[in-house]
């Protein structure tokens, strides 16, 4: 059951008094007196005792409160740090990512810096394998026109000798006729000598 107010304690007290002083008017008015008095007194030490309490119980409650009060907001500011912590903790991770981002870009780029370096050196190595191959068939292709120019050449010395050949048997063929024509003249002669001897005779 709750503890009535003070101030209704003691309106109680009082009636209590004057009931009790009505009922004993008769006895000893020095004694009952005094009793009453004495037991007022005691009531209110009690009552006094009790309202120290109370308010000792009262300022209890009231700093309990701001304890309470305080340790929610210890709490909250405890939350609030290791939030700050996670945050912080996060921001750490993400300039790391971005610090591997970066990096790996750098690495890509020179990645592809060295594809291209290295398609050019092969087609470099291409161009230069060409270039040896048309100095060879430049080569070549000098090596055949001299041999074209040696048998134009050759030709031409086969042609010559062909109607130098001609041109002796022609003439061998000439002498041979004159060779035959004169051998007729000198027949010739000695038929008509031979006729005009038989004629004188």
């Amino acid at each position: 059951m709750p503890e009535r107010p003070l101030n209704f304690r003691l309106r109680s007290s009082r009636s209590l008094l004057i009931k009790r002083y009505s009922r004993d008017h008769n006895a000893t008015h020095s004694v009952t007196h005094c009793n009453t008095l004495q037991h007022t007194a005691t009531h209110c030490n009690t009552l006094q005792h009790t309202a120290t309490y109370c308010n000792a119980l009262q300022h209890t409650a009231t700093h309990c409160n701001t304890l309470q009060h305080t340790a929610t907001r210890c709490n909250t500011l405890q939350h609030t740090t290791t939030h700050c912590n996670t945050l912080q903790h996060t921001a750490t991770h993400y300039n790391t990512l971005q610090h591997t981002t970066t990096h790996c870009n750098a690495l890509q780029h020179t990645a592809t810096h060295c594809n291209t370096l290295q398609h050019t050196a092969t087609h470099c190595n291409t161009l230069q394998r060409t270039t040896t191959h048309c100095n060879t068939l430049q080569h070549t292709a000098t090596h055949c026109n001299t041999l074209q120019h040696i048998a134009t050449y050759c030709n031409t010395l086969q042609h010559t000798t062909t109607h130098y050949n001609t041109l002796q048997h022609t003439t061998t063929h000439c002498n041979t006729l004159q060779h035959t024509a004169t051998h007729c003249n000198t027949l010739n002669l000695c038929l008509c000598s031979s006729r005009s001897l038989l004629i004188k005779m």
